[in-house]
C-alpha cells in the first residue's frame, strides 16, 4: 500500500497543480522584483516587468540565474527577506574558496521539511521507523534535510552523520534501524562492513534513501541485496534547498518534482531554448514559495529529462529522469561537488605550472580521486624522500580546498602530453550515466 505524507497535494489532479503554479510564481516574481536588487536589475535588462508574468507560460520571459551569479552576489544579494527574518544558512564549497550561501526563513525550513518527508513516506517510511541519518550535518543540507523530514513523519530520528562506521553499525544493530539516508557509496560501504563482520542477520534494514552523488543501476542492486532492502533516490540542491526537490516512489521510474514548490524546466544547454517534456537537456529550477532565497530559472547543470506519463503510484507531480551528466565540468566524488578550477588554484598557489591530469574512479562502490602533476625543472629531483614530502604538502592542500583526501602522484617535467586544442585535465573512468 503506498504511503503518501500531504496525499491532497501528491495526488492532485494536473490543473490544480497548474493553478498552484500560476498563482505563486505571478506572486514570486513580485516578491523578487521588489526585494532583490541584483535579479531586478537582470529583469530591467532584458526588458521584462512583474507584470509581463502572468502564468507558467511566461516564465522563459525571465532571465537565467547561475552558480556565477550565486557567486558575484555573495553573500547577501541574492536575499529575498531581511537577515532578521531568517533563522538559518545553509553552503556548497565555492571553487576557489568563495561559498555558496542559502538563507531560510522558518516557514522555508518548514516547507524543505515537508519536501523530505514525503520522500521518507514514498520509501514505505511512518512513524514506526527508525531513520538513520548518515548524510553529513552541518553547512551541508543533507543531514538537516532528512533529519527534519523524519521528524515530520514522527519517525525515530537518529542523527549520526557521516564517518565512524563502527559506532554506525553498532546503532544501526542496537537500535533496530529501518531507513538509512546517505550517500550511495558511503551505503555500499557500509553494506560491505556489515557482510564482513557477519552482521546481517542483525541488521533490520527496509529501505535506504540515497542521494548527493552520482550512481548507477548496477549499485543499485548491488547495495539492495547486500543490505536486503529497496534503495530510493533523492535529489536537491542547496541552492534550491536541499534535498527533497525530488524523490523516488515505489515504482522507481524517476524522481517526482515537488511541483507545488518548483517549477522544472528543460533547456537546451547551448541555446536556452525550452525543450519539450521527453527530450532531454539542462534542469532549470524556479522557487515558487521560497522567502529568504527565491532563485528564478535557476541553471542547475544536470541533464535529464521530465516525463507527464502517470504513474502506477498515484502521485500527480512530473518525475525527472536520474541526472544523465553535466552541461559544466563539475564533478561530484564521494558526495562533495569538485571543480578542476579548485584543484588548478591549488598547484599554482603551491608552485606548479597547471599541467596535471585528475583521475577520478570508483573502486568497490566508493570514489577515489587522484591528480597527477608535473614537478617544474627547479623541483625535479631524484630523492624518493624530497618527493614525498612535495606530494603530502599538496595532499593537505587539496584536503583544505576540497575537503576530501585525494591522492597526489608528482611526475616528471613534459611527461604529460600536450594538447593544441582544450586540455583533457579530468580522466573519469566511473561509469555513472
Amino acid at each position: 500500500m503506498e504511503n503518501y505524507y500531504q496525499k491532497e497535494i501528491e495526488c492532485a489532479d494536473r490543473e490544480q497543480i497548474q493553478h498552484w503554479q500560476d498563482e505563486r510564481l505571478v506572486k514570486q516574481v513580485k516578491h523578487v522584483y521588489e526585494n532583490v536588487a541584483y535579479y531586478r536589475k537582470l529583469i530591467e535588462e532584458k526588458g521584462v516587468t512583474p507584470e509581463d508574468i502572468k502564468s507558467r507560460e511566461d516564465l522563459h520571459k525571465l532571465p537565467f540565474l547561475t552558480k556565477e551569479d550565486l557567486r558575484e552576489a555573495y553573500p547577501y544579494g541574492l536575499m529575498g527577506t531581511p537577515v532578521a527574518d531568517c533563522i538559518r544558512i545553509q553552503s556548497t564549497s565555492g571553487t576557489t574558496g568563495r561559498r555558496v550561501v542559502a538563507f531560510y526563513t522558518k516557514k522555508d525550513i518548514d516547507l524543505w521539511e515537508d519536501c523530505c518527508a514525503r520522500a521518507i513516506m514514498a520509501a514505505g517510511g511512518t512513524n514506526e521507523d527508525v531513520v538513520h541519518v548518515s548524510y553529513g550535518y552541518g553547512l551541508f543540507t543533507g543531514g538537516p534535510g532528512l533529519h527534519g523530514g523524519s521528524q515530520k513523519v514522527g519517525c525515530l530520528t537518529l542523527p549520526m552523520s557521516s564517518g565512524n562506521t563502527d559506532r554506525q553499525i553498532q546503532f544501526m544493530t542496537d537500535l533496530g534501524s529501518t531507513i538509512l539516508c546517505c550517500t550511495p557509496s558511503y551505503a555500499a560501504f557500509l553494506a560491505e562492513t556489515i557482510q564482513e563482520k557477519g552482521l546481517q542477520d542483525q541488521i533490520k534494514l527496509k529501505a535506504g534513501i540515497f542521494g548527493a552523488e552520482a550512481w548507477t543501476g548496477e549499485m543499485r542492486k548491488s547495495i539492495e541485496e547486500k543490505l536486503g532492502i529497496k534503495a530510493y533516490d533523492i535529489y536537491g540542491l542547496t541552492e534550491i534547498s536541499g534535498p527533497g526537490v525530488a524523490f523516488e516512489c515505489s515504482a522507481q521510474g524517476g524522481m517526482h518534482i515537488n511541483e507545488d514548490h518548483f517549477i522544472a524546466e528543460v533547456i537546451n544547454p547551448e541555446t536556452g531554448e525550452v525543450l519539450p517534456d521527453g527530450e532531454k537537456g539542462e534542469l532549470v529550477f524556479t522557487s515558487i514559495t521560497k522567502e529568504a532565497f527565491p532563485l528564478l530559472r535557476y541553471r542547475t547543470r544536470d541533464i535529464c529529462i521530465l516525463n507527464r506519463e502517470k504513474c502506477s503510484c498515484g502521485r500527480t507531480h512530473v518525475r525527472m529522469s536520474k541526472p544523465m551528466g553535466r552541461s559544466d565540468d563539475m564533478l561530484i566524488v564521494k558526495g562533495v561537488n569538485v571543480f578542476p578550477s579548485q584543484i588548478e588554484t591549488v598547484l599554482l598557489n603551491n608552485g606548479y605550472a597547471a599541467n596535471y591530469h585528475i583521475i577520478v574512479d570508483r573502486v568497490n562502490n566508493g570514489d577515489t580521486i587522484e591528480v597527477q602533476v608535473e614537478m617544474t625543472a627547479e623541483m625535479f629531483s631524484d630523492s624518493l624522500k624530497e618527493v614525498a614530502a612535495r606530494e603530502k604538502e599538496l595532499v593537505n592542500a587539496l584536503k583544505a580546498m576540497l575537503g576530501i583526501y585525494a591522492k597526489v602522484t608528482l611526475v616528471a617535467p613534459k611527461s604529460i602530453a600536450r594538447s593544441e586544442g582544450k586540455a583533457v585535465r579530468v580522466i573519469d573512468k566511473r561509469k555513472l550515466y
